[in-house]
């Protein structure tokens, strides 16, 4: 068999794959940015191009300003919290002692579980009269329909569901790290917190980067949550912007405007993506 038959055939075996992408993934890419430039019918289809407009009103929009605002702030918690849980988490587990493999469990517990399942607990946890939360704190406070409280305690829900898969990826990391480096430093007479930020930190850094833009990746996305315990409010305190797509194409039957801020999301992720990786050349040790 010749050089360009062998080529072929491994183009070949990549077809079946191809063939998936296209259609769950290249297809409804393109198709989101032609609808993002049309105005459409209640089918979704597009009825008259109108080009730019629906951006050019979104960009006017204080909703649409709001919904930002709400997601970043949503992401910062969500990507802080679930990957200081999870490195919290590894490091504990990392040293064996007896029961290590019941608390590791409990700490990647939060992976297996359906953030609609989850949500739906912590909206009994945290109601006003029956509430566990209420009960322990002495408070009768409504956690989820206060706009003060409302987008914190979404957060803190989707960090910990986060948090399970960030305690297996830090775990991985730290059972990397050469434990003579720590034998070496203990013997020039280094302290705990001196290795950890020393030794720790930068031998974790590659999994670290990984695990940052995994996790910003999947908090722009949350949705389930949202969805099961505010549906964007009160007002549109917790109005993340994927939920405000999901409302404008399905609610409102703005299929275009929908299209639109799944434009202008993808750029937002991509762009931030981007700006890490250049940002990882300097500040990861391999």
């Amino acid at each position: 068999m010749n050089k360009k038959a062998k080529n072929i055939g491994a183009y070949i075996y990549i077809v079946p794959a191809l063939v998936l992408f296209s259609i769950f993934l290249f297809y409804p890419f393109f198709k989101t940015i032609y609808l993002s430039l049309y105005k459409t019918n209640k089918m979704g289809q597009a009825k008259l191009f109108v080009g730019l407009q629906n951006y050019i009103d979104l960009i006017g929009s204080k909703s649409f300003y709001n919904s930002l605002g709400v997601t970043f702030i949503f992401v910062v918690i969500v990507v802080v919290g679930s990957m200081l849980l999870g490195l919290i988490g590894a490091i504990l587990c990392h040293k064996t002692f007896p029961g290590i493999r019941i608390f590791s469990t409990a700490y990647a517990l939060p992976m297996a579980i359906a953030s609609s399942s989850a949500a739906m607990i912590f909206k009994i946890m945290l109601h006003p009269s029956i509430g566990i939360i209420n009960k322990l704190l002495k408070t009768d406070i409504n956690w989820i329909s206060h706009p003060k409280y409302a987008l914190i305690c979404v957060a803190l829900v989707t960090a910990w569901l986060n948090s399970g898969i960030n305690f297996l990826y830090f775990s991985a990391g730290l059972s990397n790290i050469d434990e003579t480096i720590y034998e070496r430093a203990s013997v020039d007479g280094a302290r705990s917190f001196r290795k950890f930020i020393h030794l720790t930190l930068p031998g974790l850094s590659p999994i670290m980067f990984y695990t940052l833009v995994v996790n910003i990746i999947q908090a722009f996305q949350s949705f389930g949550q949202v969805k099961i315990l505010t549906e964007g409010g009160p007002g549109e305190s917790t109005n993340l912007m994927v939920y405000s797509i999901y409302r404008d194409a399905f609610f409102n039957y703005r299929f275009g405007s929908a299209a639109a801020q799944s434009v202008i999301l993808f750029l937002i992720i991509m762009g931030l993506t981007l700006v890490m990786f250049r940002i990882e050349k300097k500040g990861v040790h391999y």
